[in-house]
This record gives C-alpha cells, structure tokens and sequence, in this order.
C-alpha cells in the first residue's frame, strides 16, 4: 500500500453544532480517504469529538494529534481511549505528546523537567492498561500500583485496544516511541530530517526490541497554486508560533532551512506530487496535509483537497 493521505475538506471550520462538528470526517470518508485526525488545542476535546464522529461514519480511522500527557493520568487516558475506540467501532488511533514546556509549566503550573523519561514511563503505564493489564509501576515520574484484579484493571468491552502514536521529533523521543508505542505524528519536519535521522532512528528502535515497522505520519502544510511565494508567506503567517517553539526550531534548523515556510509543500500539481512523491520514497507511511489558506488565491484550498483526493485514490 502507499502512503495514506490524511486531511479535511476545506471550508468546514466554525464548529458549533454536533452535525456540523462530524461533518468533515463524514465528508472525508464520503471522498475515500481512509483517515481522519484532529489536533486537541484549546476548543473541542479530541477524543470527544473522535467519539462523536465515529458514530456518523462507519469506515474511516479516527485520530488525535496530538492529546497531551502531562495533565492526564495514564490511567485517565487509557480509560478514555478504550471508550473512543468502543464509539468509533475500534477505528480509533490515539495520538499523544508532551505539548510543550511553556505550556506544561506556565499555563497548567505542572513540573516539566525530564521529558524523555517521562514519555518512557508513561507509555509503560498506558500500554498494559490498555491491554486490560495489571499495573506495578515504581518508576521515577509515576508510582501506579494497579495490581489488584479486578479492582484495580480496567475492563471496557467493545472496541479492544488502539494504536498508539507519539508526537516525537527528537532523537530520544524517537528512539522511545520506537520501543514503546506504534508509531510517530511528525508535525513540520521536512524530508531531510525525516529520511536522515527520524526515520532511522525510530526504525531502528522498533526492530531493537522486536516491534513492527512504525507508522510514520508526517505533517507539512500544502498547498497547489501558481502563487508560491503568497503561499509561502501565508504558512509563515498561519505557523509563525511554532518557529518559537524549541522541540520545532531545532527540527527546522536541522533541515537547513530558515524558517517554517520553507518547509510547506506548495507549488503546482506537477512540484506537489514530487514532493509527496519523495515523502513516500523515505518511508513516510501517512501523509496529513494541512491545507493552506492563500488570500491571493482563493481557490488554492479545493485546488489541493482534489489533489489529494485524487492521489489518495490512485497513488501518486
């Protein structure tokens, strides 16, 4: 199979309603596409609306990219995403990461210190739970002692245990995804990064410990129009926070380029398939294209959404 292609149909934003919060993932199943994720920032919980969604469709996986950890409890997150899978009819993949320390520590007033060891241990609690497994747990970020059966095991019939996929970007946070989880949720590493250290370095981890190959989902913004360079500024525009951000400054800086814009995939139909085309080549296995708006091109959204369509459908 090739790389899957993971988006949402543009101009299905300004959520207000149950219906119109499922529409995109009704749409998206409607157009073939075989999957569908939603980030989980400050509107509707991800899993939530998962659920919802996984009642009006009845094909198409449903993902988070990502939940945070540090405010939930492994224990929490198990129960919830053993409780989306049974509402998505075991369609659902949970996507987790660490969010970032200037929101951990100074919105959420929570310690963030050891963030590589802190996703090792949590995906040492989270993954037994999810297999409805006992838990002892004496680590140095989590004392889980949920060892008393059936008191203290989680038991939620119906939809058996999701994949896992981590927000990794960093070498360590890589190799422990690869030990630890089913794959990784790359948001803004472009090809270099991916096919120089990513991919390798969590591959190697998998096989180190005898896992599957993992899932390699790589998130770049995209878009299909004749104005690259007003594309371009837009996605400076639309990500310019995240060029701020450590964990996503040291991924750009490793791929040689300034800043986020110059990873976007923009450009004509013909310069968007080679550069999906290379992603697919370097072991990226799902692709989730965030479509950029371009005020000087208004028709560049539904220009892409068809693009994808068409290669989701046919290969690239």
């Amino acid at each position: 199979m090739g790389m899957r292609i993971i988006t949402t149909p543009p101009g299905t934003g300004g959520h207000s309603t149950v219906s119109a919060i499922v529409e995109p993932f009704k749409q998206a199943e409607a157009d073939g596409f075989q999957s569908a994720w939603i980030g989980n920032h400050l509107n509707y919980d991800a899993m939530t609306v998962c659920a919802l969604a996984g009642q009006a469709t009845s094909t198409i996986e449903l993902g988070t990219a990502v939940v945070p950890t540090y405010p939930r409890h492994p224990m929490v997150m198990a129960q919830q995403a053993l409780t989306t899978n049974v509402a998505c009819g075991g369609r659902f993949t949970l996507g987790i990461g660490l969010s970032h320390k200037f929101i951990v520590e100074g919105w959420q007033g929570l310690r963030w210190a050891t963030p590589v060891r802190h996703m090792r241990e949590y995906l040492e609690v989270l993954n037994p739970l999810l297999d409805g497994e006992l838990v002892n747990h004496k680590g140095q970020e989590y004392q889980v002692q949920l060892n008393n059966a059936p008191f203290t095991q989680l038991n939620v019939p119906g939809g058996g245990r999701p994949q896992v996929v981590v927000a990794a970007l960093g070498p360590g946070m890589l190799k422990v995804t690869g030990e630890l989880a089913d794959g990784t949720s790359m948001f803004h590493c472009g090809p270099n990064y991916i096919e120089q250290t990513a991919v390798p370095t969590i591959t190697k981890a998998a096989e180190s410990v005898g896992r599957v190959a993992p899932r390699i989902i790589a998130g770049i913004p995209i878009s299909v129009t004749d104005k690259e360079e007003a594309a371009r500024t837009s996605a400076g525009k639309v990500w310019e926070v995240y060029g701020k951000i450590y964990s996503y400054r040291k991924v750009i800086e490793a791929e040689g380029v300034a800043d986020i814009s110059e990873v976007a995939i923009v450009g004509d139909e013909a310069t968007v398939r080679a550069k999906l085309k290379r992603l697919e080549s370097i072991g990226v296995t799902d692709y989730t294209g965030a479509i950029l708006p371009v005020p000087e091109d208004p028709g560049a959204p539904q220009r892409t959404y068809e693009l994808l369509k068409e290669v989701n459908a046919s290969g690239i």
